[in-house]
């Protein structure tokens, strides 16, 4: 899961490339499972909605897994990119589903736009 480098610019590249990366990543799960946990996705199954929800609260923990790695060894750890594959995934497919639920339902858009910090 993680590969770890000694070179000194390899390292600050991870750390210029990676920490933001990763950041991103629990930002936008956290973003979604707040859409997924308060809000009926009325064009997914119950069932459907449910494993999005598990999908991403999986990729939260990995993420989170990841990051506890790369600040214990200091940034000397870094990510395969056959781990970073299927959160990017997961991500596309909570923009996709969030798009659409904001489509159908402007009121949930136009409360973001007055709240910049809230889903």
């Amino acid at each position: 899961m993680l590969t770890s480098g000694s070179d000194l610019p390899e390292q600050n590249l991870l750390k210029t490339l990676l920490q933001p990366l990763l950041e991103d990543f629990q930002y936008w799960f956290a973003r979604s499972r707040t859409l997924l946990e308060n809000h009926r996705i009325d064009f997914l199954s119950p069932e459907a909605q449910m494993d999005l929800l598990d999908r991403v609260t999986q990729a939260q923990q990995e993420v989170n897994t990841v990051q506890v790695m790369f600040h214990a060894t200091d940034g000397r750890a870094g990510v395969e990119t056959a781990v970073l594959l299927p959160w990017h995934k997961l991500v596309t497919e909570c923009w996709q589903v969030g798009m659409k639920y904001r489509m159908e339902h402007p009121e949930i858009a136009a409360l973001e736009r007055s709240e910049p910090d809230s889903l």
